[in-house]
């Protein structure tokens, strides 16, 4: 595990399209199946990264609260070569023991992945209405063994705000996890 920092993809960039295989459905989910009136959540998570497993619960409760107003979906983009705990069957494995049904895509090619400038795992993209990004970073100040218990502060304060017509700060804070398992070539 490399401790790895998200790389802050600029704000304002248009929402990346991307087609993916859908574990969850075992079908291609793009962006054009996103409902275009709602904003969208996009997670760059995997399955075998504690930094995830400490938000899982999180995530959950995201999702149930959520549900109704936003597009969420996750990415996992590792390299299932040398990280098989990261790969599809495992995935839908992993989504149906929590219990969570938004899309959980595999970027097999990690192509989607560099073009959001991904680093690391969890990392975390809100898009509004009109795609365009307006919250990148991190979930809250928490972390593995850091004693603080996980509340979404930071995503949830800047989704509260996006769903409430109200500004979101710009001072957005970097999310911190393992680093995404590029292929070497």
């Amino acid at each position: 595990m490399s401790l790895t920092y998200s790389s802050m993809l600029d704000l304002q960039t248009d929402l990346i399209p991307f087609n993916l295989l859908n574990v969850v459905t075992n079908q291609n989910f793009s962006n054009h199946d996103l409902d275009a009136s709602k904003h969208s959540i996009i997670m760059f998570i995997c399955n075998h990264c504690p930094y995830v497993i400490h938000y899982h619960a999180e995530i959950i409760k995201m999702a149930d609260d959520f549900k109704n107003d936003m597009n969420i979906v996750a990415i996992s983009a590792n390299d299932i070569v040398n990280y098989p705990q990261d790969r599809p069957k495992l995935m839908k494995d992993l989504w149906n023991d929590l219990d969570l049904s938004f899309p959980y895509l595999f970027d097999e090619t990690q192509e989607i992945a560099k073009k959001y400038k991904a680093a690391c795992t969890p990392e975390f993209y809100l898009f509004n209405s009109d795609s365009k990004l307006v919250y990148r970073g991190r979930m809250d100040e928490s972390s593995p063994g850091s004693n603080i218990e996980p509340s979404g502060k930071d995503l949830r304060d800047a989704i509260n705000n996006l769903l409430n017509n109200k500004l979101i700060s710009k001072e957005q804070l970097p999310s911190m996890g393992c680093n995404i398992k590029w292929k070497q070539n």
